[in-house]
Protein backbone atom coordinates (compact mmCIF):
# COMPACT_ATOMS: atom_id res chain seq x y z
CA UNK A 1 0.00 0.00 0.00
CA UNK A 2 1.73 3.33 -0.89
CA UNK A 3 1.26 6.40 1.16
CA UNK A 4 -0.65 7.81 -1.02
CA UNK A 5 -3.65 5.52 -0.38
CA UNK A 6 -3.39 5.51 3.03
CA UNK A 7 -6.83 6.45 3.87
CA UNK A 8 -8.17 9.22 6.25
CA UNK A 9 -8.86 7.27 8.97
CA UNK A 10 -4.82 5.78 8.75
CA UNK A 11 -3.54 8.92 7.98
CA UNK A 12 -4.75 10.09 11.49
CA UNK A 13 -2.52 7.30 12.89
CA UNK A 14 1.02 8.88 11.18
CA UNK A 15 3.11 10.29 13.75
CA UNK A 16 6.97 11.80 13.43
CA UNK A 17 9.26 8.21 14.64
CA UNK A 18 12.61 10.18 14.99
CA UNK A 19 12.52 9.85 18.99
CA UNK A 20 12.26 6.07 18.47
CA UNK A 21 15.76 6.27 17.54
CA UNK A 22 16.78 7.14 21.49
CA UNK A 23 15.11 3.18 22.04
CA UNK A 24 18.43 1.11 22.92
CA UNK A 25 16.90 -1.70 20.54
CA UNK A 26 15.97 0.53 17.71
CA UNK A 27 18.81 -1.01 15.50
CA UNK A 28 18.10 -4.74 16.61
CA UNK A 29 14.45 -4.10 15.25
CA UNK A 30 14.85 -2.48 12.53
CA UNK A 31 17.78 -3.99 10.88
CA UNK A 32 18.18 -7.40 12.60
CA UNK A 33 15.46 -9.43 10.10
CA UNK A 34 17.72 -7.82 7.55
CA UNK A 35 21.23 -9.78 8.65
CA UNK A 36 22.23 -12.66 6.85
CA UNK A 37 25.60 -14.77 7.28
CA UNK A 38 27.02 -16.92 4.38
CA UNK A 39 28.13 -19.40 7.01
CA UNK A 40 23.71 -19.58 7.80
CA UNK A 41 23.86 -18.04 11.73
CA UNK A 42 20.84 -16.80 13.26
CA UNK A 43 21.43 -12.36 13.99
CA UNK A 44 21.16 -11.72 17.84
CA UNK A 45 20.34 -8.67 19.27
CA UNK A 46 23.45 -9.00 21.34
CA UNK A 47 24.97 -7.90 17.52
CA UNK A 48 23.76 -4.96 18.26
CA UNK A 49 24.52 -4.23 21.79
CA UNK A 50 21.62 -4.81 23.35
CA UNK A 51 19.51 -7.80 25.35
CA UNK A 52 16.39 -9.38 23.60
CA UNK A 53 13.62 -7.12 25.70
CA UNK A 54 15.42 -3.85 24.40
CA UNK A 55 14.73 -5.45 20.62
CA UNK A 56 11.43 -6.38 21.64
CA UNK A 57 10.05 -2.82 23.28
CA UNK A 58 11.19 -0.72 20.58
CA UNK A 59 9.99 -3.27 17.50
CA UNK A 60 6.27 -3.27 19.03
CA UNK A 61 7.15 0.60 19.02
CA UNK A 62 7.78 0.57 15.56
CA UNK A 63 5.47 -1.99 14.79
CA UNK A 64 2.10 -0.52 16.45
CA UNK A 65 -1.11 -0.49 14.99
CA UNK A 66 -2.39 2.40 16.69
CA UNK A 67 0.65 4.82 15.98
CA UNK A 68 2.82 4.74 12.49
CA UNK A 69 6.11 5.66 12.80
CA UNK A 70 7.27 8.17 10.05
CA UNK A 71 10.95 9.25 9.43
CA UNK A 72 12.12 11.62 7.27
CA UNK A 73 15.82 12.11 5.82
CA UNK A 74 16.13 15.26 3.97
CA UNK A 75 18.61 15.70 1.86
CA UNK A 76 20.12 18.26 -1.18
CA UNK A 77 17.98 20.68 -2.92
CA UNK A 78 14.74 20.01 -0.79
CA UNK A 79 14.56 16.48 -1.42
CA UNK A 80 13.64 14.42 1.86
CA UNK A 81 13.16 10.07 1.51
CA UNK A 82 10.24 9.46 3.82
CA UNK A 83 10.40 5.91 5.73
CA UNK A 84 6.36 5.32 6.31
CA UNK A 85 5.59 2.16 8.25
CA UNK A 86 2.21 1.17 7.61
CA UNK A 87 0.77 -0.71 10.49
CA UNK A 88 -2.03 -2.41 9.20
CA UNK A 89 -3.00 -5.82 11.31
CA UNK A 90 -3.24 -7.98 8.77
CA UNK A 91 -0.47 -6.32 5.80
CA UNK A 92 2.10 -4.27 7.54
CA UNK A 93 4.69 -3.28 5.82
CA UNK A 94 6.86 -0.03 5.15
CA UNK A 95 7.22 2.47 1.81
CA UNK A 96 10.17 4.40 1.32
CA UNK A 97 9.13 7.41 -1.15
CA UNK A 98 11.05 11.01 -2.37
CA UNK A 99 9.24 14.02 -2.08
CA UNK A 100 9.73 17.71 -2.80
CA UNK A 101 7.19 20.06 -1.86
CA UNK A 102 7.12 21.32 -5.33
CA UNK A 103 6.07 18.21 -7.35
CA UNK A 104 2.73 16.72 -7.38
CA UNK A 105 4.09 13.42 -7.87
CA UNK A 106 6.02 11.08 -5.05
CA UNK A 107 8.67 9.04 -5.92
CA UNK A 108 8.60 5.36 -4.90
CA UNK A 109 11.52 3.76 -3.99
CA UNK A 110 10.73 0.76 -2.48
CA UNK A 111 8.02 -1.34 -0.14
CA UNK A 112 8.79 -4.07 2.38
CA UNK A 113 6.00 -6.14 2.87
CA UNK A 114 3.96 -9.16 1.67
CA UNK A 115 4.14 -8.09 -1.79
CA UNK A 116 7.79 -6.45 -1.43
CA UNK A 117 9.06 -4.06 -4.40
CA UNK A 118 12.71 -3.36 -4.73
CA UNK A 119 15.71 -2.44 -4.41
CA UNK A 120 15.41 1.43 -4.42
CA UNK A 121 18.74 3.07 -4.08
CA UNK A 122 22.33 2.10 -5.50
CA UNK A 123 25.15 2.30 -3.22
CA UNK A 124 26.13 5.81 -5.04
CA UNK A 125 22.60 7.54 -3.95
CA UNK A 126 22.12 5.91 -0.85
CA UNK A 127 26.14 7.12 0.31
CA UNK A 128 24.72 11.03 -1.32
CA UNK A 129 21.72 11.03 0.44
CA UNK A 130 23.49 10.16 3.75
CA UNK A 131 26.31 12.73 3.36
CA UNK A 132 24.15 15.38 2.43
CA UNK A 133 21.63 16.48 4.87
CA UNK A 134 19.47 19.51 4.43
CA UNK A 135 19.84 21.14 8.03
CA UNK A 136 17.09 23.73 7.40
CA UNK A 137 14.94 20.93 7.42
CA UNK A 138 12.70 18.95 10.14
CA UNK A 139 14.16 15.08 10.27
CA UNK A 140 17.19 12.94 10.70
CA UNK A 141 20.82 14.94 9.98
CA UNK A 142 23.17 12.43 11.49
CA UNK A 143 24.86 10.88 7.98
CA UNK A 144 25.44 7.44 10.02
CA UNK A 145 21.76 7.24 10.90
CA UNK A 146 20.63 8.47 7.90
CA UNK A 147 22.59 5.79 5.89
CA UNK A 148 21.55 2.70 8.57
CA UNK A 149 18.35 3.65 8.28
CA UNK A 150 17.79 3.56 4.22
CA UNK A 151 20.36 0.49 4.03
CA UNK A 152 17.20 -2.08 3.60
CA UNK A 153 16.11 -0.53 0.45
CA UNK A 154 19.94 -1.16 -0.94
CA UNK A 155 20.19 -3.52 -3.88
CA UNK A 156 23.85 -3.05 -5.68
CA UNK A 157 25.78 -5.29 -7.61
CA UNK A 158 28.12 -3.15 -7.54
CA UNK A 159 29.02 -2.58 -4.55
CA UNK A 160 32.87 -0.77 -3.92
CA UNK A 161 35.41 -2.31 -1.38
CA UNK A 162 34.73 0.56 1.05
CA UNK A 163 30.94 -0.24 1.57
CA UNK A 164 31.71 -3.05 4.48
CA UNK A 165 33.56 -0.45 6.09
CA UNK A 166 31.44 2.81 5.85
CA UNK A 167 28.59 0.69 7.11
CA UNK A 168 30.69 -1.22 10.08
CA UNK A 169 31.45 2.67 11.30
CA UNK A 170 28.38 3.42 11.25
CA UNK A 171 27.10 1.01 13.11
CA UNK A 172 29.31 1.39 15.80
CA UNK A 173 28.84 5.33 16.20
CA UNK A 174 24.96 4.28 16.83
CA UNK A 175 26.34 2.05 19.57
CA UNK A 176 26.86 -1.67 17.67
CA UNK A 177 29.75 -3.11 20.13
CA UNK A 178 33.33 -3.03 17.82
CA UNK A 179 33.67 -6.28 18.36
CA UNK A 180 30.69 -7.28 16.46
CA UNK A 181 30.37 -4.74 13.87
CA UNK A 182 32.28 -5.97 11.43
CA UNK A 183 30.67 -9.66 10.88
CA UNK A 184 26.60 -7.29 11.39
CA UNK A 185 28.38 -4.78 8.61
CA UNK A 186 28.79 -7.94 6.28
CA UNK A 187 25.71 -9.79 7.15
CA UNK A 188 23.71 -6.77 6.24
CA UNK A 189 25.73 -6.62 2.41
CA UNK A 190 25.84 -9.96 1.91
CA UNK A 191 22.35 -11.60 0.61
CA UNK A 192 19.09 -9.22 0.93
CA UNK A 193 16.00 -11.71 1.81
CA UNK A 194 13.46 -9.82 -0.67
CA UNK A 195 15.80 -9.16 -3.45
CA UNK A 196 18.80 -9.72 -5.37
CA UNK A 197 22.10 -7.35 -6.21
CA UNK A 198 20.76 -5.24 -9.35
CA UNK A 199 22.74 -3.63 -11.90
CA UNK A 200 21.93 0.46 -11.81
CA UNK A 201 22.55 2.12 -15.62
CA UNK A 202 21.89 5.58 -17.11
CA UNK A 203 19.47 5.29 -20.07
CA UNK A 204 19.67 7.11 -23.24
CA UNK A 205 16.91 8.60 -24.69
CA UNK A 206 16.53 7.85 -28.65
CA UNK A 207 16.29 10.83 -30.76
CA UNK A 208 13.22 9.04 -31.91
CA UNK A 209 10.95 9.91 -29.29
CA UNK A 210 9.98 13.61 -30.31
CA UNK A 211 11.65 14.93 -27.06
CA UNK A 212 13.68 18.59 -27.65
CA UNK A 213 17.21 17.90 -27.63
CA UNK A 214 18.11 18.83 -24.20
CA UNK A 215 15.46 16.37 -22.94
CA UNK A 216 16.49 13.40 -25.39
CA UNK A 217 19.99 13.70 -23.87
CA UNK A 218 19.32 14.10 -20.51
CA UNK A 219 20.43 10.66 -18.60
CA UNK A 220 21.16 11.91 -15.37
CA UNK A 221 18.21 9.57 -13.68
CA UNK A 222 19.34 6.05 -13.02
CA UNK A 223 16.95 2.76 -13.86
CA UNK A 224 17.10 -0.80 -12.05
CA UNK A 225 17.35 -3.69 -14.22
CA UNK A 226 15.60 -5.74 -11.05
CA UNK A 227 12.28 -6.59 -12.47
CA UNK A 228 10.46 -6.11 -9.04
CA UNK A 229 11.94 -3.02 -8.91
CA UNK A 230 9.88 0.42 -8.66
CA UNK A 231 12.73 2.03 -10.64
CA UNK A 232 12.83 -0.85 -13.08
CA UNK A 233 12.54 0.38 -16.70
CA UNK A 234 10.79 3.67 -14.86
CA UNK A 235 12.23 7.03 -13.99
CA UNK A 236 12.01 7.85 -10.74
CA UNK A 237 11.20 11.28 -11.84
CA UNK A 238 8.26 10.87 -13.52
CA UNK A 239 5.64 13.26 -13.14
CA UNK A 240 8.01 16.32 -12.73
CA UNK A 241 9.41 18.39 -15.16
CA UNK A 242 12.83 18.10 -16.96
CA UNK A 243 14.28 21.30 -14.00
CA UNK A 244 12.81 18.66 -11.14
CA UNK A 245 14.05 15.81 -12.86
CA UNK A 246 18.12 17.56 -12.93
CA UNK A 247 17.60 19.13 -9.43
CA UNK A 248 16.49 15.58 -8.51
CA UNK A 249 19.57 13.50 -10.43
CA UNK A 250 22.27 16.46 -8.99
CA UNK A 251 20.68 15.47 -5.52
CA UNK A 252 21.37 12.12 -5.97
CA UNK A 253 24.92 12.39 -7.28
CA UNK A 254 24.23 11.10 -10.38
CA UNK A 255 24.38 14.24 -12.41
CA UNK A 256 26.88 15.52 -14.10
CA UNK A 257 28.36 12.09 -14.75
CA UNK A 258 31.23 11.76 -12.40
CA UNK A 259 34.38 10.97 -14.07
Amino acid sequence: MLIDEIEESEAALVAPGEELLALPGFWAAYLMWLCRTEEGEQPEPAWFGVDGADADAAYEALSDPERWPVFRVPFGGGHTVVVQACNLPDDPGTQYVVTHPDWDHRGHLATLDGHHAGPGLAWSELLRIARTPDLQAPGLHDPHVRLLLLLPVLGDADLPPAAGGIVRDALVRVGAPEDEAGRLSEALLVDHPLWEPAEWIRPTASPLSGAAPDDRLFDGILLCDEPHSPRSGVSLARGITQAQTRALAHALGTWPPQA
